[in-house]
């Protein structure tokens, strides 16, 4: 019998601080693979790592195979340096995709090799109005028109040569992180680290209220979305169906819920499975799932690159309301926890079956 999972609100705050505070742009994700390692351990569930540093964990139903996927990206927008300039300062060149605009003004780390981090700031080449008046109005919004201004004694290249820093070295984005009384949290990276958070709440629910499952979940966690390699590499061979579970869009146009969760029915990759998305709608009408459905056309997630690296899934996307995506983001916790309790039902759910046969027009018979 399936039954809607009572989210642990205090454990989805927690963990959602903790993913955010641990920086880990795409290439630099070690350090939040160990903190959602240490999440797993402590719920008793097994994982394995995969050759490139992705999470493969497991919880265990009643049949083993064909099985099904929940799976989010631990990594996260950031950028690298590409120059060291004679002034001093750093050239930059962003990790994954986003627009210089929301890297104005951000504070940053600059993760160096042999020598402890730097902090610095991302400023527009023309930085100071009693400088150049309205000229800072009329540069354009582009990453070569941006430089990192380091908080060290440093105002040559020699100086950054000598400071250990090298082309090359991570810089990971600040996410001013704020909570709200009316529920709302404010941080860069809640895409994906809300997914993330989602995933384990619902994980820990199954464990705590010892919920059986019919199959076997994979919780998937990969570390290359935001660079479209995804859940490319990570998925056994015997996973039937994967649910991605990312970001959903606020816009004009766009049917996004912003309190809910959102059953994406396309992105850019194109149509997701019609099964198992109308199983993912009749979950949230049958257990009062607040809701909605949503196309996105400049969009793709992990359930893309599962499928072009020649996978026999089905996929699904479901998504916490996102706005300002890729900038200064901004969720509600009741969607994050809407997210989680879908995860819940799904998770419980029988495996869509399709007869070994189906028949067509003419009359004859294909293999499903």
């Amino acid at each position: 019998m399936i039954r809607k999972l009572e989210i642990d609100q205090a454990y989805l705050r927690f963990i959602l601080t903790r993913l955010i505070e641990t920086p880990s742009p795409t290439g630099l994700t070690q350090a939040v693979t160990d903190l959602v390692r240490g999440q797993l351990d402590a719920m008793s569930i097994p994982y394995e790592l995969t050759r490139r540093g992705a999470i493969r964990a497991n919880l265990e139903g009643a049949r083993h195979s064909p099985d099904r996927g929940i799976v989010a990206h631990l990594d996260t927008l950031g950028a690298m340096v590409k120059e060291l300039k004679p002034n001093g300062r750093l050239g930059i060149v962003p990790i994954g995709h986003w627009s210089a605009r929301f890297a104005e003004g951000t504070r940053v780390t600059v993760f160096c090799e042999d020598r402890p981090l730097i902090r610095g700031t991302i400023l527009p080449l023309k930085a100071s109005g009693h400088v150049y008046n309205e000229e800072i109005d009329t540069q354009p919004v582009a990453w070569d028109n941006l430089e990192i201004r380091l908080d060290e004694r440093i105002d040559d290249q020699a100086g950054l040569i000598a400071a250990g820093i090298h082309v090359g070295d991570h810089v990971a984005i600040d996410p001013s992180l704020e909570f709200t009384p009316a529920g709302f949290v404010n941080s860069r990276h809640l895409d994906d680290k809300a997914g993330v958070a989602a995933v384990l709440a619902a994980a820990r629910a199954v464990r705590e209220q010892d919920v059986p499952l019919p199959i076997d979940c994979h919780l998937l966690f990969t570390i290359s979305e935001e660079v479209g390699v995804g859940a490319s590499h990570v998925l056994h061979g015997d996973v039937a169906e994967l649910v991605a579970i990312d970001n959903g869009t606020i816009a004009p146009r766009q049917n996004t819920n912003e309190y809910g969760v959102t059953v994406v029915m396309q992105d850019m990759s194109g149509p997701f499975d019609w099964d198992l998305s109308r199983r993912l709608l009749r979950l949230c009408v049958e257990f009062d799932i607040v809701h909605s459905r949503d196309v996105f056309r400049y969009y793709r997630s992990d359930g893309a690159s599962a499928l072009e690296a020649g996978n026999d899934i089905r996929t699904g996307l479901i998504c916490f309301a996102l706005d300002s995506s890729h900038g200064y983001e901004r969720s509600h916790m009741g969607s994050i926890t809407a997210v989680a309790e879908l995860i819940g039902l799904y998770i419980q759910s029988s495996p869509i079956v399709l007869p070994n046969l189906r028949e067509i027009g003419s009359g004859r018979a294909y293999p499903d």
